[in-house]
């Protein structure tokens, strides 16, 4: 039986790239998405940003206002049409994590949550105490993830030793990101272990004006989808600089989709695996751990 994905979070850009990683990848997106208050059909494709032809076929896709006892119901009824398994993929909005998360604790509805910000400890406590199948992570490039799991190790193994140090982090992304990037908040606590320092995340610098972005060195033709992060380590003598720059959305979208399978694979088997946060298991039984990051995705190693 075939894989259907429902995306939260179409017509965004975000959406889009998901559903086409998707259908290049042989699952199916269902035919309703979960979006903001109004109605309408959008169009998908395995190619977003290639023009519609034979090999890159388009697929109707109908918005459904999010968190009304209408589109709830259209949602059972669409489930109790499928013969297969389904999973929620997020990238909606900050301001819609929670309720969104408790609509899928309440329907028993399977989830990856790349959506950034929101209460977070609340979207894992809510979806542990339901028992639900996720796959909550901040950053779903895996190459990045990688990066901040030696950095967690560092910040573990040899805290302080950057001590003396001052930390600078700097954040380029598209202007309609509403919130400091969820990466850069994480990265702020491992170097602030590293340097015994507090750097708080009001003090990330968030660009958001375009001029502004190209003299950070964004191409301008990726400045609507793009993810420029730089921290600077300093001492009186030395100074280090650790980077990351990406031009577009796809690796996200990939990376998103490799733990869409990921959570299949768990679902299938009844949970376990271990990784990071072996202690994110049901609080409402089942014998096997239920709620993964992505760096339980990269142990897995399961990715494409």
């Amino acid at each position: 039986m075939t894989l259907t994905v429902l995306i939260a979070g179409l017509p965004g850009s975000m959406g889009h790239e998901v559903a086409g990683a998707c259908l290049r990848r042989g699952y199916h997106v269902a035919p309703i998405s979960l979006s903001g208050t109004s109605t309408h059909t959008v169009q998908i494709k395995p190619e977003p940003n290639k023009p519609t032809s034979a090999t890159n076929p388009t697929q109707d896709v109908t918005l459904l206002p999010s968190n009304t006892d209408t589109t709830e119901a259209q949602l059972r009824t669409y489930l109790d049409s499928l013969t297969g398994p389904l999973i929620v993929v997020d990238y909606t909005h900050p301001s819609a994590v929670n309720a969104n998360a408790e609509l899928y604790a309440k329907m028993q509805l399977p989830f990856v949550m790349g959506t950034t910000g929101g209460d977070r400890d609340k979207l894992m406590q809510d979806t542990l105490n339901a028992g639900t199948y996720a796959v909550i992570a901040a950053n779903m490039c895996k190459q990045i993830v990688a990066l901040q799991t030696v950095l967690e190790n560092m910040s573990t193994q040899f805290p302080g030793a950057f001590s003396g140090y001052t930390l600078k982090v700097t954040e380029s992304h598209q202007s309609t990101k509403a919130d400091t990037s969820g990466t850069a908040k994480e990265m702020v606590k491992y170097f602030n272990g590293l340097t015994s320092t507090n750097y708080a995340i009001e003090d990330v610098i968030k660009l958001r004006e375009q001029t502004v972005q190209e003299s950070f060195g964004v191409p301008s033709e990726h400045l609507n989808g793009h993810a420029f992060h730089t921290y600077d380590l300093e001492s009186p003598t030395v100074s280090f600089q650790f980077q990351h720059n990406v031009c577009g959305r796809r690796t996200y979208a990939e990376g998103t989709v490799d733990a869409v399978g990921f959570l299949l694979g768990r679902m299938e088997n009844g949970g376990g695996g271990g990784g990071k946060g072996e202690e994110a298991t049901s609080s409402s039984g089942g014998g096997g751990k239920r709620v993964f990051d992505m760096i339980d995705v990269l142990k897995s190693g399961g990715m494409r």
